[in-house]
């Protein structure tokens, strides 16, 4: 006989049922746990992109690189949106289809436990109660036939030692035979009540296992059930976390690869130069028409320069004599051409030998006020000392 059949060993499969129910928290529980670490990551991702944004933003980069540097940042806050997604999935998709499994598969019970188990323990004690109840007939049979072959082997023992004791008299030893005879006459009653039970047993064997199967296979299309739920649920996990198979994903990292590998070195070095190199337009000076609006214009530059106190402005330099104005053709013919003449690093040193060492820091302030204006200072510097010889 298996260990399933003896009584009460039905008890474990029963409590499989309620290990089932068990078994769908913990799957719950495990991966809403895995969504927090999901959302976390998520928020990781995002705060990491604010922030190394804004410092590419503010920082030298530029260009092209400027982009692609840009792009993984771009990508971690379209991974950050995927992440939060995953999470979505696992903590109210997933799991609320565990939780609706769980209700429909086992109903609660007003005194406790589920009415499940508490149908299949019953299944199972109906199945046993009539075979168990000659199980105990057998039991007790047996029991009364092993008393009786123990009680004839001690009247046994006793006849012989008493035909052996010569102080014995025939007609104690007579005795001591009759019980022998009796003690045998009785063990083969209780070994014919023995054997008559365990034939009525063996008899309820086929139903007894017949009623048993059927039972058990009820719990096991109900765990098998639970099984297949199981890996269906297991499968659309590992579907929502294979974020490889899903488009946004190769999306994602194929568009970062395209805007990192369209980074040009040279398109780079080319703005450069057009916007901070020698590729910069240059507003050279030229000639302008006065005009009663010019001149309005250049009052009104005056009275700000004036309000400016940390600013050098040409009407800071006050002529040792007044000259009488000239017109513009002659102030234009008069003017000597010096940037045709010198250099950068020349003019000082020409300016001082043509007007003196006095002169020194007039071409000083010169330079200074051409700084702050942004404007080419030789012209202007070769201008200021024909007018102010």
């Amino acid at each position: 006989m298996s260990i399933f059949t003896q009584p009460g060993h039905y008890k474990r499969t029963v409590k499989r049922i309620d290990e089932g129910h068990k078994l769908c928290n913990e799957l719950v529980g495990c991966f809403a746990e895995r969504a927090k670490i999901e959302k976390g990551y998520s928020q990781q991702l995002s705060d990491w992109a604010k922030k190394w944004r804004g410092v590419v933003e503010k920082g030298p980069q530029y260009g092209t690189l400027e982009k692609a540097w840009h792009a993984f940042m771009n990508a971690a806050d379209r991974l950050s949106e995927i992440h939060m997604e995953l999470k979505e999935h696992l903590a109210v998709e997933d799991s609320e289809k565990i939780r609706n499994w769980q209700k429909d598969a086992f109903h609660k019970q007003m005194i406790g436990g589920f009415r499940e188990t508490k149908d299949a323990d019953e299944g199972f004690r109906k199945a046993q109660k009539p075979w168990v109840r000659k199980l105990k007939d057998v039991e007790s049979s047996k029991k009364s036939y092993h008393q009786a072959r123990k009680e004839e082997k001690t009247a046994l023992t006793r006849e012989t030692h008493a035909k052996a004791d010569p102080t014995k008299s025939p007609e104690e030893v007579r005795k001591f035979t009759d019980r022998v005879e009796k003690c045998n006459q009785e063990s083969e009653k209780a070994k014919e009540r023995y054997e008559k039970a365990l034939e009525e047993l063996n008899r309820c064997n086929p139903r007894y296992m017949e009623d048993m199967e059927q039972v058990f296979e009820i719990t096991q299309e109900a765990e098998k059930n639970r099984l297949c739920f199981f890996k269906e649920v297991l499968l659309d996990i590992h579907t929502h976390l294979d974020l490889s198979s899903k488009d946004g994903f190769k999306v994602l990292f194929h568009d970062l690869g395209q805007t990192i590998t369209a980074a040009n070195d040279s398109e780079d070095l080319r703005w450069w130069r057009n916007t901070h190199g020698p590729g910069m337009s240059m507003n050279w000076p030229q000639f302008e028409e006065w005009s009663p609006e010019s001149n309005r214009s250049i009052s009104n530059q005056k009275a700000r320069n004036s309000r400016a106190g940390d600013v050098v402005t040409l009407t800071n330099i006050v002529p040792s004599s007044e000259e009488a104005p000239q017109t513009p053709q002659e102030t234009t013919r008069g003017v000597k051409d010096y940037s045709s003449d010198w250099s950068d690093e020349d003019i000082p040193k020409k300016v001082i030998a043509a007007n003196g060492v006095e002169e020194e820091e007039k071409v000083a302030v010169m330079e200074r006020i051409c700084i702050v204006q942004d404007q080419p200072w030789f012209p202007l510097v070769g201008f200021y000392l024909h007018t102010h010889p």
